[in-house]
C-alpha cells in the first residue's frame, strides 16, 4: 500500500469524518461549518505558534471567512474544500451543506463564494447549498442582501449576543450581562427570521439559547435542524 502524503491524510481523514455523520442522517441535510478557529486556538495546536499572529482580541480578529481568501490560509482552505468534495462527490453524500462562519461584509461573502468556486464547490451545482452564520449585526442589518448570496442562515447566538451587547463572552466579570434572551438580542434574531421568511431562506439555531426565548418563536422561518 503506497504511503499517504500529509495532505492526503488530512483530506481523507476530514472527508471520512464528515461522511460518517452525513451517512448516519442521509438523505436528511447535514450542515458542515467550515473552520472558525481563532488565532490563539490555532497557536495552541502543535506547530501553530510559528504561523499565527498574536492578536489583542482574537475573538474579533483573523477568524472565519477572513482567513479563507487570505494568502496565508488560502491553501489550508483549499484542503477543507477538497475534503468536502470528496465526501459529497467521491463518497456520494450530497446531503452535506456548507456553512460559512463569521462573514462580516457582503464583499467578504463574494470573496468566499469565489474561493469555494475556485476549489470546485459552486453554489447550486450538484445540488450544493451554502449557508452563512448569522452571528454579526451586519448579517442581521443586511439579511436580505446576505440572503441573495446564501441559501440559508444559522443563528450563532453566542457571537451575536457578544456583538449586539458589546460584552466579551469570555469575561467572567461581565458574565451577568451576557444574556442571549436580552431584548436587544431577541429583537435582532426576530428581525433576521422575518427577513429570511420573506425571502424563503432556511433558518436554524447553532445554540440552544435562542430556543429558550418565547419572544423569537412567532417567526419560525423555514427551519432545518
Amino acid at each position: 500500500m503506497p504511503t499517504r502524503t500529509k495532505t492526503q491524510y488530512f483530506v481523507e481523514t476530514l472527508a471520512h469524518g464528515m461522511a460518517r455523520i452525513a451517512a448516519a442522517h442521509y438523505p436528511k441535510p447535514v450542515i458542515v461549518r467550515m473552520s472558525d478557529f481563532k488565532t490563539n486556538e490555532y497557536a495552541k495546536l502543535i506547530g501553530g505558534a510559528a504561523f499565527e499572529p498574536k492578536e489583542e482580541n482574537p475573538m474579533l480578529g483573523w477568524r472565519g471567512s477572513s482567513r479563507y481568501y487570505s494568502e496565508e490560509y488560502r491553501a489550508g482552505f483549499a484542503l477543507e474544500c477538497q475534503a468536502v468534495r470528496q465526501a459529497r462527490e467521491a463518497i456520494g453524500l450530497d446531503n452535506i451543506i456548507i456553512m460559512i462562519p463569521f462573514c462580516r461584509t457582503l464583499g467578504e461573502a463574494d470573496k468566499v463564494l469565489a474561493e469555494l468556486a475556485a476549489n470546485g464547490l459552486v453554489r447550486g451545482e450538484h445540488g450544493l447549498e451554502v449557508y452563512v452564520m448569522a452571528e454579526i449585526p451586519s448579517n442581521v442589518l443586511l439579511a436580505k442582501e446576505f440572503g441573495e448570496r446564501f441559501d440559508g442562515f444559522s443563528i450563532g447566538s453566542n457571537d451575536l449576543t457578544q456583538l449586539v451587547l458589546g460584552v466579551d463572552r469570555d469575561s467572567g466579570r461581565l458574565h451577568a450581562l451576557f444574556d442571549e434572551r436580552d431584548e436587544a438580542v431577541t429583537t435582532a434574531i426576530a428581525q433576521l427570521l422575518s427577513a429570511a421568511q420573506k425571502s424563503g431562506k432556511h433558518t436554524g439555531n447553532l445554540r440552544s439559547g435562542t430556543q429558550r426565548s418565547s419572544r423569537v418563536c412567532p417567526l419560525p422561518g423555514r427551519a432545518r435542524h
